[in-house]
């Protein structure tokens, strides 16, 4: 029989985690806002989650905390994604350009998900947090309870990513202004330019 309390560990820690990443949710609330692309989009967050935690679950943690080269390859390449990004949203606060009612424009399917996947796979918190810390606490659990504490946390990344990515729009009222946009992209911009300060840090000075 499949332990619940094992799901819900999975689930709980696994929120935790996709709550505290600010790079990927900045994005799907941007697109939530525009109403652009969001279900594939959230879906492409959710699967890559699931993906990364069942490659945790089933042992992949141990290599990436035996591969110190591909954590620091991903942070220098994260760093600088995240930087030119942090431009790209202080140039539209600042710089805007044609506006249609008050929203952006949009970015076009392929932009949007290869910026999405970006956000996902040069992040290195993801194989930090997500592979290395949700897989080494799998081993607490064996059999059905480590699937269970798997699809657990699974079911997280699931349900926070559709509902940031389908209640931004509850959001619209406050963004029908460009203001509110100038003032969202400063906001990002700000949050980006911290993350790539942070692993610029973290790659020249590892703990």
């Amino acid at each position: 029989m499949i332990s619940i309390s094992a799901a819900l560990a999975g689930f709980f820690l696994g929120a935790s985690l996709i709550i505290a990443i600010g790079a990927q949710n900045a994005f799907i609330l941007r697109q939530g806002l525009m109403r652009s692309h969001v279900f594939i989009l959230c879906l492409i967050c959710a699967l890559s989650d699931a993906v990364l935690i069942a490659a945790g679950v089933a042992g992949l943690g141990t290599l990436v905390a035996q591969s110190p080269m591909l954590i620091s390859v991903v942070t220098l390449v994260g760093a600088i994604f995240l930087g030119c990004y942090a431009v790209i949203a202080f140039r539209r606060a600042f710089h805007p350009g044609v506006m249609n009612a008050g929203a952006p424009e949009a970015l076009s399917l392929k932009a949007a998900v290869a910026t999405c996947l970006a956000f996902t796979f040069l992040n290195p918190h993801v194989y930090l947090d997500t592979v290395l810390l949700l897989g080494s606490l799998s081993a607490a659990y064996s059999g059905a309870d480590r699937i269970a504490y798997g699809v657990g946390a699974a079911a997280a990344s699931f349900i926070w990513f559709f509902g940031l990515g389908y209640g931004a729009r509850l959001l619209q009222p406050v963004f029908a202004k460009p203001a509110a946009w100038r003032v969202l992209d400063v906001i990002i911009g700000i949050v980006m330019g911290l993350l790539a300060i942070s692993l610029l840090m973290r790659f020249f000075h590892p703990t």
